[in-house]
């Protein structure tokens, strides 16, 4: 099935013996050169068991179908949300060689102390804690060995299984080829590690201003730009726990710190309203371990291999999409469903439109504080999917983001309602959007752009009457659309020319034909009139049949 290098084919053999032994038959007869059939898929929990098996690339490509809800059902995205490999730690001396490959200077002129048991270790990377020799704590990020040429194997191996599914229909549909380059993308990004460098970068420009929450609250590691590299990443050390598993009732809150909670709920959700509907670039992986209460009080993000983007128009859409969730807008959900869509062929508006009322009429007698505003976003997608509305795939990671969001915000404080809290910030956005930033400055800039219209006014409007009195203004008027219209004209007024000429001809024959007995000469006028005619005659009859519009 593949063309092969040597290693392929070992690792093919390897993904043939887990697909047979979890018992996927549709996988199995692509896999040995079967006859592509319409795609089925193994149960949710088979599918996890078997990307498991495969390994790190398999399971990082589960967690990226995780976040496309407009390509798989509800059970699937369940059960891939929570997809993790139990990957070991690799041994010290393996990730020495890889550190010492990457530093500009020899270790121990960098490192006072490297701890060689790692804090965390990952399908991609494994971090250890160190101290620099100026006393500094920092976390060294460093890429698993020989993950690279993994990586760059299972997806030439993707891409061939990707070409076998794309012959069927549903393969056609969801452009699985793009579906996978997508996911190469994805992986060879994580793989970079000076690109995470610069999304953390950009991230705390980003998060060190806001209208909405006090930026000192929220802390981001410094990246140590001299020490980073393609397979190493040095960044500041910060002190704490994961959030969930913190104390609350320490220097910030008083009782059993439900003040505290509700506080820290408040601040997420800023954080992230900011990123999505503000900055258009936001950290797409806020699940509870990634989010860190620190020692001082504050609230760390980290691991930054996962970023999202909207653009400024997603952003638009995304916000008026949240107003008419909260209005329970059926028409406007779905419009503007179509409006985020990269592709609207065949879409029945009417059964897309009823679908979004059923979904929405769910929750006529439901409080804001009852509706999961994530699970909904979630449903909107299926329906997308179900009406074969194509979305772009940041839609999907944007909804992931949001329901882990949710579920961390609704731990820290039960009652938390992301609708109801929304609701002011959205209100600030749209005077924000509406007066800018600096409404001083943008009524000077207003009132400058008045001045000028005024001047130039009494000028502008004297050439104008000028040139109508004198008889000298022009209209140039081009009308988009009308030259197919009016070739039909010209056809068919050349078509009724023809036909009255023939119909002269045959009259004015006939008249002269009535005196063909008194002069010869007549009857041969007559006939020959009667010959031009016919041929006339004949040639617009043919013309309008090979034209098609005889009817």
């Amino acid at each position: 099935m593949f063309s092969g290098r040597p290693k392929t084919s070992s690792r093919q053999r390897k993904i043939v013996n887990v697909v047979l032994r979890h018992g996927w038959s549709y996988m199995r007869g692509l896999l040995l050169g079967g006859k592509a059939e319409e795609p089925s898929l193994p149960p949710p929990r088979v599918l996890c068991n078997i990307l498991v098996d495969l390994g790190p690339v398999y399971v990082k490509l589960g967690q990226l179908l995780s976040t496309r809800p407009d390509l798989l059902p509800p059970t699937y995205i369940e059960a891939l949300t929570s997809l993790q490999a139990e990957v070991p730690p690799v041994a010290w001396e393996a990730v020495e060689t890889v550190i010492r490959k990457q530093l500009p200077q020899p270790l121990a002129e960098i490192f006072a102390i490297i701890h060689h048991q790692p804090v965390a270790a990952g399908s991609i990377a494994q971090t250890h804690r160190a101290t620099l020799v100026d006393g500094r704590e920092v976390a060294v990020k460093i890429q698993r060995p020989g993950i690279d040429k993994v990586v760059e194997q299972d997806i030439r191996l993707l891409r061939g299984l990707a070409r076998l599914v794309n012959r069927t229909q549903m393969g056609q549909y969801y452009n699985l080829i793009a579906i996978v380059e997508e996911f190469a993308s994805a992986l060879r990004a994580e793989l970079n590690f000076t690109q995470e460098a610069s999304y953390t970068d950009l991230l705390r420009r980003n998060l060190s201003k806001s209208f909405w929450f006090d930026p000192q609250q929220l802390v981001l590691p410094e990246i140590y730009w001299d020490l980073t590299s393609d397979k190493l990443l040095v960044m500041e050390w910060l002190s704490g726990v994961p959030l969930l598993l913190a104390d609350f009732k320490g220097i910030n809150s008083g009782g059993d710190g439900t003040a505290e909670r509700r506080a820290i709920a408040d601040l997420l959700l800023r954080a992230y309203f900011q990123q999505f509907y503000i900055d258009g670039v936001f950290h797409a992986d806020p699940h509870p371990g990634n989010l860190f209460y620190l020692e001082s009080g504050r609230i760390a993000l980290i691991d930054f291999g996962l970023m999202g983007r909207l653009d400024p128009r997603t952003q638009q859409i995304l916000i008026e999409l949240i107003l008419a969730i909260a209005n329970l807008d059926s028409k406007r959900c779905s419009q503007l469903t179509l409006d985020l869509a990269d592709s609207t062929e065949l879409v029945n508006l009417a059964y897309l439109q009823n679908d979004f009322d059923r979904l929405l009429r769910r929750y006529y007698n439901f409080n804001l504080s009852e509706i999961n505003f994530s699970q909904l976003i979630y449903q909107i997608l299926q329906i997308a999917r179900k009406h074969q509305i194509r979305l772009p795939s940041n839609m999907g990671l944007y909804a992931k983001t949001l329901a882990n969001l949710e579920g961390v915000t609704r731990q820290l404080n039960p009652d938390f309602n992301l609708i109801e809290q929304i609701k002011p910030l959205m209100a600030d956005l749209f005077r924000q959007r509406l007066v800018g930033h600096a409404p001083l400055q943008d009524l000077l800039r207003t009132a400058l752009d008045i001045k000028t219209l005024s001047l130039d006014a009494p000028r502008q409007v004297e050439m104008l009457l000028d040139r109508v009195t004198s008889e000298t203004l022009q209209w140039n008027v081009a009308l988009r659309g009308l030259e197919p219209f009016r070739r039909s004209l010209h056809s068919v007024g050349n078509r009724l020319t023809f036909g009255i000429v023939t119909a002269a001809i045959l009259i004015g024959a006939a008249m002269i034909f009535s005196q063909a007995p008194s002069n010869p000469v007549f009857f041969w006028v007559s006939g020959i009139l009667f010959v031009v005619a016919s041929l006339i005659g004949l040639w617009l009859i043919v013309s309008m049949i090979r034209s098609g519009r005889v009817k």
